[in-house]
């Protein structure tokens, strides 16, 4: 699944290994299946809430499509940032088993205030649209403590070097994908209820308080048997608090980076000066006028607020990102081969973010799209339209291992194409599901639906692409990052996973009215295709009724064109990731240069 694609470098070990370095083993520890059921609830809980969240935004708490869009991509974005400060806590102050602990109860928290939530909105809409503020805060925050250290406790149950590693990540991994999938199967079948085309909205709860419930069985998993089984093959504890003064010396100073007072102040410096230049080139005034007798900063700021989620919080990641990417190469004790392999990484990190901006349109525009203009009937049962997204989960399980076999065989042959190209597949496909989706939606009527089918193979093709891209990358990071930098490389290619993520959002706002809006104004007389054409200007009472029905009446724009109809929505993503796979193709010539001998 797009979400958890550091946990699949694990897989890639760069060190050869010869079977006299490490006794045979056949059997894994049992702290494996620990660390596996654990992880498994973990992402139940994730996934399942991911995968109604949109839906649950728009039907429950009144939001608007392009409003919903903004916050999933702010939620998933953020929740890409807070693992650095996880990871900081673990290593200076709390370990691994705290961090572990704490993040699964808060996001246990998170889930029942999401509950809450949805009990609440029909009595007080006002106070449940803020508790799910609150509730997808806390859930960021629990995500940071919970997700960068659970994986890093995989490696440890092993001696170094041990041959049995390989096989281990892949079963962790695919205790990530077996959740996924039951936590969107579980949480889209009790919470997206629809009786014909009514929506049961109440049942919204019932999915988070599922995912909650999961959870909370994962920590307490790990809370019980954490003592017993989280150990080394020497039976000492793993992931414990950190003690302060540290008696292992370190091997050689180079591994340490070093960085001056003035590069930090600078790097600061940049951020903030960054920030407010993202926050300006979000400000739109025309959607975000400044309030009535309000003028200079206080009303720049009044009207930013407006969108806050879009002029703050997106702002935000993209000038992190761009920051401590500048701020690395600062160190003085780079080398020219070390410094070209950093920004081969910036290079891919830049195209990472158009794919991750277009993937992940499943928890938002495509789950719309699904519940809107996709028949979801297969042999007789009506599939809940978040669970079509559930694909995706289903085809890594089937394809994952295929993929590391050729990968493999290519290799043997000589035949294997450096990282670059790889990825550069990953977005031809990526269009190329997009495209077959654009081609399909251009024929249908207004009032005509497609079949599931059609999403279906999209999101076949998506995976592959995936499976082209998201571990190819980590794997890349991890052979070029120099020793010093490496978890500060991961970071910041984590951040372009965020950007991809905030861009997201700001293109799943631009969905146009979908079908079911211009059925809904026509039942109360009005052609809303002639007020989008500008034709017909709507009534005092059409245009209460349009806004309260949450029906737009402008077309969106990107980048100077008008987006009329679903057609041109998805070509905007069959262009962004087209463009950036021919692009990056034509690179990566350039990039093995750089790359000095890494593949």
């Amino acid at each position: 699944m797009g979400q958890d694609q550091d946990l699949k470098v694990g897989t890639t070990l760069d060190m050869p290994i010869s079977a006299e370095e490490t006794p045979a083993r056949l059997k894994h520890p049992k702290g494996l299946a620990v660390l596996f059921t654990t992880e498994m609830w973990e992402r139940f809980n994730f996934y399942g809430m991911r995968a109604i969240l949109s839906l649950f935004l728009i039907n429950a708490l009144a939001f608007k499509d392009s409003d919903s869009s903004l916050i999933y991509g702010g939620f998933l974005g953020l929740c890409y940032l807070t693992p650095m400060l996880g990871g900081f806590m673990s290593d200076k102050f709390l370990g691994n088993r705290n961090c572990i602990t704490i993040g699964g109860l808060t996001m246990a928290l998170g889930q029942f205030m999401l509950f809450m939530s949805a009990s609440q909105y029909k009595t007080d809409l006002h106070f449940a649209q803020t508790l799910m503020y609150i509730a997808l805060g806390v859930i960021i925050l629990g995500n940071g403590f919970f997700k960068p250290n659970i994986s890093s406790m995989v490696g440890s149950l092993y001696p170094k070097a041990d041959t049995r590693l390989d096989s281990a990540f892949t079963i962790f991994y695919m205790g990530i994908n077996v959740g996924a999938f039951l936590g969107n199967f579980v949480c889209s079948t009790v919470g997206d209820v629809k009786h014909g085309d009514v929506r049961v909205v109440e049942a919204f709860r019932y999915g988070f308080l599922a995912a909650g419930c999961a959870m909370l069985l994962a920590t307490v998993i790990f809370f019980i048997l954490k003592n017993k089984y989280i150990v080394t093959p020497e039976g000492k504890p793993i992931g414990g608090v950190p003690k302060s003064n540290k008696s292992e010396a370190v091997a050689d100073d180079v591994i340490v980076a070093k960085f001056s007072g003035k590069s930090i102040f600078l790097a600061s410096l940049l951020m903030l000066g960054l920030y407010f230049i993202f926050q300006y080139l979000a400000w739109d005034p025309s959607a975000m006028p400044v309030p009535t007798g309000m003028s200079g900063i206080g009303g720049y700021f009044s009207a930013l607020a407006s969108s806050p989620i879009k002029t703050f919080v997106y702002p935000f990641i993209y000038a992190s990102g761009i920051s401590l990417a500048v701020f690395i190469l600062t160190d003085k004790s780079l080398t020219k081969i070390e410094t070209q392999r950093i920004l081969v990484i910036y290079i891919v990190g830049f195209f990472v973010i158009f794919f991750w901006a277009c993937f992940e349109q499943a928890g938002s525009s495509l789950t719309f799209i699904a519940d809107q203009q996709t028949d979801t009937n297969i042999l007789g049962w009506q599939m809940p339209p978040s669970l079509v997204q559930n694909f995706n989960a289903i085809f890594i399980v089937i394809f994952a291992f295929p993929f590391s076999w050729m990968w493999v065989q290519l290799s043997k042959k000589g035949k294997e194409p450096i990282s670059p190209v790889k990825q550069s597949i990953g977005l031809l496909l990526l269009a190329a599901g997009y495209f077959v989706i654009a081609m399909r939606v251009k024929s249908l009527g207004m009032t005509e639906k497609m079949g599931v089918g059609w999403l279906i193979i999209l999101y076949l093709l998506h995976t592959l692409g995936e499976l082209c891209l998201s571990p190819i990358g980590l794997s890349l990071v991890s052979k070029l990052s120099p020793q010093r930098f490496s978890s500060l490389l991961f970071g910041v290619f984590f951040l372009s996973n965020a950007a991809g993520y905030a861009l997201a959002g700001t293109l799943g706002a631009l969905i146009p009215n979908t079908t079911d809006k211009f059925v809904a104004a026509s039942s109360h007389g009005i052609d809303l295709q002639a007020v989008l054409d500008k034709r017909v200007v709507p009534t005092s009472e059409q245009m209460s009724f349009l806004q309260t029905a949450k029906i737009s009446i402008e077309n969106p724009h990107f980048a100077g064109f008008t987006i009329h109809n679903l057609f041109e929505f998805f070509m905007v993503f069959v262009v962004l990731s087209g463009v950036a796979s021919v692009i990056l193709f034509l690179l990566s010539g350039t990039l093995k240069k750089m790359m000095h001998g890494v593949r």
